[in-house]
């Protein structure tokens, strides 16, 4: 058992609690509330007696961070070229340390659509390394020609990628689309990734055009939705953004381009955004994207930030993604810089508590059926737990600087500190 006593109890959802107590048994959290109604002696579970009670005090105390939206590449820059030139050996080593930092910054679930997650989550599990719990759509799903394909490279060449296994993987027509999710399935993703729109890394596409048709996206959403998996839409767009929302998926990623339209069309369908500022802001700050991207980059840049401010003001539900990518702390949008999303989602005019909801009890959310009891600080649910040396809905700054995050829990047991 341990027991976790905190000046501020921050539960995910819903207002904070001053003096707050959370207690561990396990796997589950098993009191999550003010100190004067906590149990006096920790109970115990089948593994555990007495003699493992354990007592950690923290200025403040939340579920553990979502990140929504990220790739375990294992890559040292934005040339993705690099995915078909660098052995997968090297990059699934590099991609030890990604988890590593992931942890390091306070993420303690990883929504992974698109890279090397579904052979690193069974690592974790097997207990092979540490690092968040990961739920990985395995190869992103594009059209020829589209934003998941490799423009500079030979077509053959990716449509051979993607069916050995690789990120990307070509698929045109409704049947090659059906495939491709079963393909995903067959590695047991537990989301399917689409680019339902053109974006910034590809070179050739427009961030606005559609690039799946209606078909093929119905088709995708239905194979998905047989094996109670949900779809993920990177779309920048608004033509994309409505084709994918009326077939039914689940997220629209960026969503650049939403107007108020897209805005009701999520409302209506339950529909999450996650916004991804972070990759927006610090590829732009840096300047080390391709020629091409930097001009699509500086393009879309405020009306990327705007969509988010007007999402939130219409009530659409909004969940924290990163688009994070790159291995090493000194390369923009790389892992363990994740919590630098808060803040700039408190820039586009959300609170600090509901920026954190974004980061914790909104995450489940993005997986549909696949979701588990996870995300908030109540009993019975799973006990991803992070402590902090200072309080972040004071300052949201705090949950950007992983030295703030002193102690991390996932399934109970402690990983940092």
């Amino acid at each position: 058992m341990r027991r976790i006593e905190a000046q501020l109890l921050i539960p995910g959802r819903g207002e904070p609690v001053v003096n707050g107590v959370v207690s561990i048994d396990g796997e589950t959290i098993s009191y999550a509330g003010p100190a004067a109604s906590a149990p006096e002696t920790p109970g115990t579970s089948d593994t555990e007696d007495a003699s493992d009670a354990e007592v950690v005090t923290a200025a403040a105390v939340m579920p553990g961070l979502w990140d929504c939206h990220g790739h375990f590449l294992g890559l040292r820059g934005l040339d993705l070229t690099r995915l078909v030139h660098d052995p997968i050996g090297l990059r699934a080593a590099r991609c030890v340390a990604d988890l590593r930092a992931a942890l390091d910054a306070g993420v303690t679930t990883v929504r992974e659509v698109g890279g090397l997650g579904l052979h690193l989550a069974r690592a974790v599990e097997e207990g092979v390394v540490p690092g968040p719990e990961i739920y990985a759509a395995g190869s992103i799903l594009s059209t020829t020609g589209g934003h998941g394909d490799l423009h500079s490279l030979p077509v053959g060449w990716v449509a051979d990628f993607g069916l050995r296994g690789g990120e990307l993987r070509l698929c045109d027509g409704p049947a090659e689309c059906a495939r491709a999710v079963r393909e995903q399935l067959r590695q047991n993703a537990k989301l399917i990734k689409i680019c339902a729109s053109g974006g910034v890394m590809s070179e050739v596409d427009h961030p606005i055009h559609q690039q799946f048709t209606a078909a093929e996206l119905a088709a995708i959403v239905e194979v998905a939705g047989l094996a109670e998996r949900v779809v993920a839409a990177h779309c920048h767009g608004k033509p994309g953004m409505l084709a994918a929302l009326e077939a039914g998926v689940r997220t629209i990623e960026h969503g650049t381009y939403l107007d108020e339209e897209v805005c009701a069309a999520m409302r209506e369908t339950g529909a999450v955004l996650v916004p991804t500022r972070t990759i927006v802001e610090e590829i732009l700050a840096a300047g080390t994207a391709p020629p091409y991207a930097m001009t699509k980059l500086r393009a879309i840049a405020d009306r990327h930030a705007a969509a988010l401010a007007m999402a939130h003001e219409s009530g659409v539900t909004i969940a924290m993604g990163t688009d994070i990518a790159c291995t090493g702390a000194d390369l923009p949008d790389s892992w363990g810089r994740n919590g630098g999303e808060l803040p700039l989602m408190v820039k586009a005019g959300m609170t600090p508590l509901q920026a954190i909801e974004a980061a914790t009890a909104n995450g489940p959310l993005t997986l549909g059926p696949q979701a588990p009891r996870a995300g908030m600080l109540e009993r019975g649910y799973r006990a991803d737990v992070i402590i902090l040396d200072a309080d972040p809905v004071a300052d949201i700054s705090v949950l950007a600087d992983p030295t703030h995050v002193t102690g991390v829990w996932v399934g109970g047991r402690r990983v940092k500190g």
